[in-house]
């Protein structure tokens, strides 16, 4: 007697067919954290924040061409790319110390956004180091826009990885710490 596939639902998505056991696993616990609270999330909010605000502070700069709003864009930058760096590093810890991070493709497309991203940042506030004016017009709101482009997907995959493939997330497995007892 032959066997049938189950059907396959219409609004499946490409991951869920390539990699449809990773979802029901259990949680993967972040290698980065405090009382069982992964480090790297807490700590995103800053860079996502400060550099798409260098898009919001181009586009005024480039309404107003006042040079307040220039010195913005080039401070963001700035804490953008230190923030950055720093979630970058428990991010880092958590897609080498957990290897389903490694084994599913958002874990990969969310490390090499993020590494464009702070390159595309570091460009952005290398070209204004001499004079915050005279590179945001066209180049810097270019990157500027590219960057948070990028960021809306990178924050994508990221949720991917929480959500669908349950990395950094808490667990009711015994060997994890349940912080709410």
């Amino acid at each position: 007697m032959e066997t049938q596939a189950a059907p396959v639902h219409p609004a499946a998505t490409r991951t869920e067919l390539d990699e449809p056991s990773r979802s029901q696993h259990g949680p993967a616990p972040s290698k980065a954290a405090i009382a069982g609270h992964p480090i790297h999330p807490m700590l995103i909010p800053f860079p996502v924040a400060l550099l798409s605000i260098v898009l919001v502070t181009d586009i005024v700069f480039a309404v107003t061409e006042s040079t307040f709003w220039s010195s913005v864009s080039y401070y963001a930058l700035w804490a953008g790319i230190v923030s950055a760096a720093l979630a970058g590093v428990f991010g880092l810890i958590d897609f080498v110390g957990v290897p389903r991070a490694r084994s599913v493709r958002a874990g990969w497309a969310h490390l090499l956004l993020n590494i464009a991203i702070v390159a595309l940042a570091t460009v952005n506030l290398i070209l204004r180091g001499g004079d915050t004016i005279v590179h945001i017009l066209p180049v810097g709101l270019t990157l500027s826009i590219v960057s948070t482009g990028l960021l809306l997907v990178s924050g994508w995959y990221g949720g991917e990885l929480a959500y669908r493939h349950k990395i950094g997330v808490i667990g009711h497995d015994p060997t994890t710490r349940d912080a709410a007892r």
